[in-house]
């Protein structure tokens, strides 16, 4: 039969996962490196792909997002396949089926009955629904695994969700300003003592920014991961016109100090 066709002679759905798992199979019984792949392996490997495709939709690069995704597919369709293997009382086989109804069941105002007319009115809408599940926080679906930035941004989400929040954007920037203070007074003390004072502080002003970005409409993550990309590519331009010679580190850094801020004036 051709890899092209069915048996039954239709063609093959492009976008049917299956092809990927026949793949999976044929490398876990001929390649020994797959063959020793376990679950917890491939735990790292399917945040690494999520964090390439995150950098190629950062990008905007179609190229690299569509070779991303098949990454991330190839590492999820493994994951299933590994799950089955090792976990038997899971029922991978069903998970297409399993987030189909999640997904119907969490929009019943497409769905069903209910009535949403905005997206602050559907999120609300949700987490009334979640409160009603006993036992639940409404902090249960941030995972703890998650980078700590988008965790706080999510934490946040979640807690607004049921009206704990700040009534607006000034009033968090207030509250930025307010732990700043508090870290400048941790930081003014003896370091032997305040080390892990300075962090408590510290971790209280990131989680902060991160809320004000919540309530300017920012995605932190995102936001961080371009200024990330302004520094290297500023960085890059300074690194080019350095010298390759001997250096004094007291000349060099004022040079480039002066390097960065062409480079930034070029760049706006």
């Amino acid at each position: 039969m051709s890899d092209r066709n069915r048996a039954d002679g239709a063609p093959r759905d492009p976008s049917s996962l299956a092809p990927i798992g026949t793949l999976i199979d044929r490398l876990r019984r001929d390649c020994p490196w797959n063959r020793e792949l376990s679950l917890g392996d491939l735990r790292a490997y399917l945040i690494e792909e999520a964090h390439e495709l995150a950098a190629a939709i950062d990008e905007r690069d179609p190229a690299a997002i569509n070779e991303e995704l098949g990454d991330l597919l190839f590492e999820a369709v493994y994951v299933a396949r590994l799950a089955s293997a090792e976990l038997s009382d899971v029922p991978v086989g069903d998970a297409i089926r399993t987030v189909i109804e999640k997904m119907v069941a969490r929009h019943p105002h497409v769905f069903g009955d209910e009535e949403a007319s905005s997206a602050a009115e559907v999120a609300a809408l949700w987490e009334q629904r979640k409160r009603d599940r006993a036992g639940r926080s409404v902090l249960d679906g941030v995972p703890a695994s998650l980078p700590a930035l988008v965790g706080a941004y999510r934490l946040g989400q979640k807690a607004a969700g049921i009206g704990f929040d700040w009534d607006a954007a000034p009033s968090v920037r207030a509250k930025v300003s307010e732990e700043l203070d508090e870290l400048d007074r941790e930081m003014a003390t003896d370091e032997s003592v305040s080390t892990t004072r300075v962090e408590e502080e510290l971790g209280d002003v990131l989680f902060a920014v991160a809320n004000l970005a919540r309530h300017l409409n920012v995605d932190p993550e995102r936001a961080l991961a371009a200024a990330n990309r302004k520094f290297r590519r500023r960085f890059a331009v300074v690194e080019a016109e350095l010298d390759s010679g001997v250096r004094d580190a007291e000349t060099d850094g004022s040079r480039m100090e002066r390097l960065w801020e062409r480079a930034k004036r070029e760049e706006e």
